[in-house]
């Protein structure tokens, strides 16, 4: 393997928009045949924004010219807490690892570089979503599971 971790910038746009469709049809178990035209457009609608303004950093991986895996994490302001007085915060998201790729260290070393760079912002309250197959690697990491956070469903 030649792997290199490549920051993305707005050039990457199309590949980072085809990723997160990726993404999310294999964290949701979607078939090819799911429509996801409008999920798509407002991907690349929130890429072009927010890669622009820094509140989305994003890593892209490759074997060679071949794609490997992908990371982000999106930075958002809420109102100060005791425990997070500056309110910022960090979300980890779109982490994947193609098959072939998997246990080999690419994600937990992606998510480092996420978490690196959140830090650099100086923040330090960071949350992530887990799928089964995420967790132990974000258990290892140090994430914890949150017992007091809830959602209300559409």
């Amino acid at each position: 393997m030649n792997l290199t971790y490549k920051r993305a910038e707005i050039e990457d746009i199309d590949m980072l928009t085809e990723t997160r469709i990726e993404v999310l049809r294999a964290a949701n178990k979607l078939s090819d045949d799911i429509d996801m035209n409008q999920v798509e457009k407002q991907t690349y609608d929130y890429y072009q924004k927010a890669l622009c303004d820094g509140t989305h950093i994003a890593y892209l991986i490759f074997d060679g010219n071949c794609f490997a895996g992908a990371g982000g994490v999106s930075f958002f302001q809420v109102m100060p807490t005791y425990h997070n007085p500056s309110g910022k915060k960090a979300y980890i998201m779109n982490m994947y690892t193609r098959p072939g790729y998997r246990r080999k260290g690419i994600a937990y070393k992606t998510l480092d570089m996420l978490i690196n760079a959140a830090k650099c912002k100086g923040i330090t309250s960071i949350s992530l979503e887990a799928t089964a197959m995420g967790r132990p690697l974000y258990e290892k990491y140090g994430f914890v599971k949150m017992n007091d956070e809830m959602e209300l469903p559409e």
